[in-house]
Formats: structure tokens, sequence, C-alpha cells
């Protein structure tokens, strides 16, 4: 089988074709980031990379195509961008996909986008022919991210909930051992006064603790401010909170009790409780194993960048449970 992959990053798709066991004669790569292709590389000697996706074409492969899979950039569908849908130009980097699917005529394709407007999604299935299908990869795997994903390959259904919470990828101790952790130190106060309603109505000293230090020990929990009626969110060891836009007056959900939420490419601010009381940052290999990648295979490059193409990676178990029907043909 010849492989296509557009907007490759580190060669998730060859990741789970590998784990499925299911033989790729040629792994034409079409990326453009220097520390995802040369991750790539590293894993996989044999790819093929050839450049940027505008300049692809059928007669430069000069072989026949089976597949062609593809992440088309997301910032312009992505409730984290500015919702500009099409008129983003890297959304329209679509259209490079629905190109080369014309122009090689795979007998497969898989195009995968986030969860996006009604009306760009019908655009897409126009094109492509196909109606998606949606995932969340909190099915087979710790972590909630939840993807459309059209693709010709028949008789795609939602995989079965596999059961995989975050204590199952948390690294213990021993692993933990002369690694370089980002831990916060949590604030011993001993003293619930600071957890009115969205942390207000504390004392002077309490207003300078929440702009430096937001989450605050209250005996066996570490206390977070949150949106809610009760104005706080408590995470006891081995648990999770999200600690994005610590200022934000309207945030919710930041507890993970069982999974994390969806990684994204900017940073990480995910982490969960560890025995000490403290917040700690999921590291590139738990990050690794949210998107149930193997463990260290990003390694070699920084951890911002081991952070970067992990949240812009694929959930490999979600990916396999797709390409599996290929066996099948």
């Amino acid at each position: 089988m010849n492989v296509l992959s557009l907007f490759d990053g580190m060669s998730c798709g060859q990741i789970a074709l590998n784990n499925l066991g299911i033989k790729v004669d040629k792994y034409f790569a079409s990326e453009i980031d220097k520390y995802a292709m040369e991750i790539a590389k590293k894993n996989f000697p044999d790819i093929i990379h050839v450049g940027n996706v505008e300049f692809v074409t059928k007669s430069m492969l000069n072989n026949k195509i089976d597949l062609i899979i593809g992440g088309s950039p997301c910032q312009g569908f992505s409730r984290a961008g500015k919702g500009l849908n099409f008129e983003d130009p890297r959304s329209k980097l679509f259209f490079e996909f629905v190109r080369l699917i014309k122009e090689c005529r795979p007998k497969y394709f898989m195009l995968e986008n986030v969860k996006m407007n009604k009306e760009s999604r019908d655009i897409i299935s126009e094109y492509l022919g196909v109606e998606p299908i949606y995932i969340d990869s909190a099915l087979l795997s710790a972590q909630t991210r939840k993807r459309y994903y059209w693709t010709n390959i028949p008789n795609i259904s939602e995989p079965i909930d596999k059961g995989v919470i975050l204590k199952d990828i948390i690294q213990t101790t021993e692993e933990l051992k002369g690694s370089e952790v980002d831990e916060r130190m949590v604030t011993n106060k001993g003293k619930a006064y600071c957890l009115t309603a969205r942390y207000s109505g504390a004392t002077w000293w309490n207003s300078i603790e929440r702009s430096q230090r937001t989450m605050i020990r209250i005996e066996d929990k570490v206390c977070f401010p949150e949106a809610t009626k009760k104005g706080y969110v408590a995470a006891g060891i081995g648990q999770g909170i999200d600690i994005q836009y610590p200022n934000s007056q309207t945030r919710r959900g930041r507890l993970l009790k069982e999974k994390s939420h969806c990684i994204q490419a900017g940073s990480v601010n995910q982490g969960i409780i560890n025995e000490k009381y403290n917040w700690r940052k999921l590291t590139p290999i738990e990050c690794e194993r949210l998107q149930t990648v193997p463990d260290n295979y990003t390694e070699g490059v920084s951890n911002s960048q081991r952070y970067r193409m992990l949240g812009n990676g694929w959930t490999i178990e979600v990916i396999k449970h797709i390409l599996d029907k290929l066996k099948e043909k």
C-alpha cells in the first residue's frame, strides 16, 4: 500500500498503520514543520517528505496512491480560534486535500477535523461525498477530544468505550525519578474563608495570593477558583485541575476526575495533584499516553515542541479503529 499523508505532523497515521500490521510500501508525507519532520524521520527513517501541500502533485509522487489521509489546519473552525471558518486562509488548505484526491484517485481517504458549525461541516461533506462520523477520543483514551472523521472506508462505527481514565496514564514516582517536572507549590492556609463564591470577599492578602498562586490547600484537598455557585473546585491526590485562564470569572469544568481535557498545540495547562499536594504539569510522556502515542516517541526536541506536536496530533487508537477496516479489504 502506498500512502499520502497531508499535514502529516509527526506521522500519527504511520504509527497507526504500523501498529495494525498493515504493510506500507511507500509513505509520502507533506509537512513543513521541521521539528515534526525530525521526529517522524527519527521513528520512520523510510518516510518520504514531499514538502508544502500546495506544491504536491501526482506526477511528483510517481506512484499509485492507495490511501490519502490528513487533518487540515483547524484554527478557522475551532472554538479555540476566531471562528472564521473558510475565511481563515489555513482552513482553505482543505481544498488541497480535495485537489489531491481528484488527482491521485486513491481507493480510500480519511480526513480529520474539529467540531465545527453545520454550514462548514456540510461544505466539507459535499466536496468529499461522505458524511462524517463523530468520535470522542475519550472512548479509547484518557482524553476528551471530540473530532469529525470523513472517510469512504466502509462500516465505520463508534468504538466501544475501553474505560481508560486519567490515573491509568500518570507516570509513577519511580518513572519520574531524574526527570524535570513542572511542579507548583500550593499554599497551605488551612482556612476556607478564601473559598467564597468566585473567590470573592477575601482579605487583602488573599487578593494578592489569588493573583500569584491561585491554588490553596484545605486539609486533604487542593482548591482552585471556578465560576460555579460554590466558587471553587477541590481535587484530591491523583486528580487533576485545568489551570488555563486562571483569572477567568466564567471558567467551569476545571476538575479532571477521570479524563483530561483536550490537549492543545499552544501549551499544556493541565496537571495532577501529587502526593505532596502540589499541582504537577502533565509530562510529555503523559501527553503521549493521552494521545495513545508510544512513550518517548517525541523525544529529541524541546518539551515545548513535544507538547505542541502532540496537541496538533491524532489519537492513535481512534485512527487505528478507522484504518483497521482496511485489513478486511
